[in-house]
């Protein structure tokens, strides 16, 4: 399997050096970018604002544009990630992209791609939904994710007060967390990353919780 970013948001913009370690390990020059969880924020910027980051890098971006159910069933989509060798998702709302992507062929070829050596990286609501369970983002209550691993969920945007004023949110995911599950928050401009042998790196203040406890990176499974 290739490697997998869960970014905490702000994607493509400076602080996001990670970014080039993933584009090293893609072996290529091209980023495939997904604007599905914008579909409804004009996710054409999306896809501009990962080319303009992408060409810093000496990398092109194409940007797919599976903003609905329909697309994602569509065969020519499919073929597009199966080919890629760095699948980007961007943020925005989780429960639009993983109804849009769960079942679907375009699904099942990004899992595909990545089980044959692809990178895959998600930022904010585009991590959330790789795994399962996932965090609801209405309210971090955990809930069904598109599973593309297991035996953690993570939380984007930690400690944004935008995003969580008092905490409650993240307090919530902990406490509910089953037994033994890491919730890892990820700041923006940071990532969690799984390499290809199925260790774990932290870039930037990564935190993990499990039992409600604060625990180091290492206490992630491969």
């Amino acid at each position: 399997m290739g490697p997998l970013a869960f970014v905490g948001g702000d994607e493509w913009s400076d602080g996001c050096e990670f970014d080039a370690e993933l584009l090293k390990a893609s072996g290529g020059s091209q980023v495939l970018v997904l604007p599905t969880a914008s579909a409804f924020e004009r996710p054409e910027r999306k896809v501009v604002a990962a080319a303009e980051w992408f060409d810093g890098l000496g990398a092109q971006v194409e940007g797919l544009m599976v903003l609905s159910r329909d697309d994602a069933q569509d065969e020519g989509a499919a073929e597009a990630v199966r080919r890629a060798r760095f699948v980007y998702l961007s943020g925005g709302s989780a429960l639009h992209l993983r109804s849009v992507l769960k079942g679907s062929k375009v699904w099942d070829a990004l899992r595909e791609a990545w089980e044959g050596g692809a990178v895959v990286a998600g930022s904010s609501a585009g991590g959330m939904v790789l795994t399962d369970p996932m965090v609801d983002p209405r309210g971090g209550a955990l809930t069904v994710g598109l599973g593309l691993v297991s035996g953690l969920t993570v939380v984007p945007h930690f400690g944004d007060v935008h995003q969580d004023a008092h905490g409650e949110k993240l307090h919530r995911t902990v406490a509910l967390a089953p037994e033994g599950l890491p919730v890892v928050g990820i700041p923006t401009r940071s990532a969690l990353v799984r390499d290809a042998t199925g260790g774990w790196q932290a870039w930037g203040p990564v935190s993990v919780f499990v039992d409600g406890k604060a625990a180091e990176v290492s206490a992630l499974r491969s």
